[in-house]
């Protein structure tokens, strides 16, 4: 998402401030629907942060994105290291899957559907992923994080995960000859957003 530079703090802006990013009246509004999206295989990303929103600054921690998921799309799966998600979905169908820690020594990996108007909770650090559970209409959610920070700058990819180890750890891990990974691009960058194909 691009930076619009410069911070605001939450104050009644001086006589002849600049509007703020997002085309509002004031340094409180931010037209998310008219915001520029992020444009991937599979869906669009729009977002409000520190950046794009200034009175969302660090001390605020607060940050909201607009996920539409076109039919087949996938929000790649990530954790966020510093934040947790509410998810709210607008229109749809998502599929989702969290897996939480194992104090207990065990995983828990929690698979379910959500319809709309539902909401979801992802907990800080908890790995999760959801996906676009229709074959004929778009997914649409709204993702509020308690960081300023945008997307996807707070979340680690499952892509760049796996593609910072190296092939013969990856094979001894999985239990497979090294071979199994040859296919598997080697770029360490987050997808964000993709597509069944």
């Amino acid at each position: 998402l691009a930076a619009t530079g410069g911070v605001a703090r939450a104050s009644t802006p001086a006589s002849g401030a600049v509007p703020p990013a997002g085309g509002g009246a004031s340094p409180f509004l931010f037209s998310l629907n008219k915001s520029a999206p992020t444009v991937f295989n599979g869906g669009t990303l729009r977002g409000a942060d520190k950046d794009t929103f200034p009175v969302l600054t660090e001390d605020q921690k607060g940050s909201v994105f607009l996920i539409h998921l076109d039919v087949g799309g996938i929000r790649e799966p990530h954790w966020h290291p510093t934040a947790w998600e509410l998810n709210y979905v607008i229109s749809g169908t998502a599929k989702w899957t969290i897996l939480g820690t194992h104090g207990d020594k065990h995983y828990h990996n929690s698979e379910f559907v959500a319809h709309q108007g539902d909401l979801v909770f992802a907990p800080q650090g908890f790995f999760h992923y959801f996906e676009n559970g229709s074959k004929t209409q778009g997914l649409d959610v709204l993702a509020v994080f308690n960081t300023s920070v945008g997307e996807p700058a707070d979340d680690i990819g499952i892509v760049g995960a796996l593609n910072s180890l190296p092939r013969d750890v990856l094979a001894a891990t999985f239990g497979v000859p090294e071979s199994a990974f040859q296919g598997v691009p080697k770029k360490i960058e987050p997808i964000v957003i993709t597509k069944r194909k």
